[in-house]
């Protein structure tokens, strides 16, 4: 069956006056509110959609003005009509000014076809408004529904919308830091048990081994892993060269340039290789981990994975996170070595140790703990970054707003978390005399 639409009627307003005055000159009278009716007039009753005492208290020799509406009232047209209602809205105003009995006008709606919530809401301000004035309004409605809805619109008192209450801003800010709180809070119990899920789910694919997804796997340590070399060696190339310059400038006001091979040995080997490491793999891996899986998730294809009998946990998450833990300790290892590298270079142009003096010495002085102090953390943070990196995916709601806002989120979130990490380890191996 087809639908027949209505053609579209432009809004039309017409003001006349149906009933000029006799005693005045011959002629067209022009709108205005400056004639008087015959001493005949009698004003009409009630109508469909007028309230019963509307017009009471108005009698023979009343000025009466009909406003006639016709056509569509809505959201769309009514636009083009506000500024030419109120614009009668103020003739009437200046009409109650002039001494004599309160003008009446007729509003006529019996050829508006169609009419919406605004356009009520337009119409009732403006009969509001003239009889605010002081004239006598009377509605004529002869469709039901545009009656109810006029009766409506009326009923609803906009004097009453309450006004917002002033809020200090001390109180303002501390509301915030409170729902700050909260939310992290929040955020950290959802953080725990989706690590929960994680570990439950690598148990159950360990046990079974032919569910993992080796394919996968390997496909996410060569984006995480070897992707990541080049980057990650030549920053911390660059930091153990820019180390062994601080500390040679140091250490040459005292005499004791030979310890910046300390200095490099330390810093690199126990504490900037490895977080350095995890700090960029944040920013590379963990946000391509939320933005790949928060497409998923807005473009429903995970939804589509589950009633396929999927689980999202063993097909997305677990490939991810095991080939972040397997690659982290790997890419700690380079980074390691080219902060070394770089170390043996600066110090080679700024202090004049030879690479083979620097060699000796590095061999002397390195401890096997601080290295493996370094390669112990690497797994946990690449569990963090990944954790954190799948989890905002699935927070994605749907929007590209969503994607971009909750990728930015799990970067702040994994390097924060990183660094909080480190520094327990720092103080738990301190406390171990590791």
């Amino acid at each position: 069956m087809r639908e027949t639409v209505p053609p579209f009627r432009e809004p039309t307003l017409k003001g006349d006056y149906r009933r000029p005055d006799p005693d005045a000159h011959a002629g067209q009278h022009e709108p205005g509110l400056a004639c008087r009716p015959a001493a005949s007039c009698v004003e009409p009753g009630p109508i469909d959609g007028m309230d019963a005492g509307e017009g009471d208290g108005v009698g023979r020799g009343a000025r009466e003005l009909v406003l006639t509406f016709s056509g569509t009232w809505d959201v769309a047209t009514i636009g083009r009509m506000t500024a030419r209602l109120l614009h009668r809205c103020t003739e009437v105003g200046n009409a109650c000014a002039v001494p004599g009995d309160a003008p009446v006008v007729h509003l006529d709606l019996t050829e508006v076809n169609r009419l919406d919530t605004a356009g009520a809401q337009l119409l009732c301000r403006a009969a509001a408004s003239m009889a605010t004035a002081g004239a006598h309004v009377v509605w004529h409605v002869s469709d039901h529904g545009q009656s109810t809805l006029l009766d409506r619109v009326r009923a609803i008192d906009t004097a009453a919308v309450p006004r917002a209450r002033r809020i200090s801003p001390v109180v303002g800010a501390l509301n915030a830091i409170g729902a700050s709180i909260v939310e992290e809070l929040e955020q950290t119990r959802s953080i725990t048990g989706f690590l929960g899920m994680f570990l439950v789910s690598l148990a159950a694919a360990v046990v079974r081994p032919w569910r993992l997804r080796w394919v996968s796997i390997v496909h996410h340590m060569e984006q995480t892993g070897i992707q990541a070399v080049p980057i990650v060696a030549l920053l911390t190339f660059l930091i153990g060269l820019v180390t062994a310059y601080m500390g040679s400038e140091q250490f040459t006001r005292f005499g004791a340039q030979v310890f910046v091979v300390n200095l490099i040995e330390v810093s690199t080997l126990r504490e900037l290789g490895v977080l350095l490491t995890a700090l960029i793999v944040a920013g590379r891996s963990g946000s391509s981990f939320t933005a790949q899986i928060g497409a998923m998730v807005a473009n429903e294809e995970v939804d589509a994975m589950r009633s396929m009998g999927l689980d999202p946990m063993e097909v997305l998450v677990i490939p991810r996170v095991v080939a972040l833990v397997l690659m982290l300790p790997v890419l700690t290892f380079i980074a390691d070595f080219m902060g070394v590298l770089g170390g043996g270079i600066a110090s080679w142009l700024s202090l004049g140790i030879s690479p083979g003096a620097f060699a000796v010495r590095f061999l002397e002085i390195t401890r096997l703990a601080n290295f493996v102090t370094g390669l112990v953390k690497a797994p946990f943070f690449a569990l963090i970054i990944g954790i954190v990196g799948c989890f905002q995916g699935f927070r994605v709601t749907g929007s590209a707003e969503s994607v971009g806002r909750l990728t930015t989120q799990s970067v702040v979130e994994s390097i924060f978390l990183v660094i909080v990490a480190n520094a327990g380890f720092a103080i738990l191996f301190m406390s171990l005399g590791v």
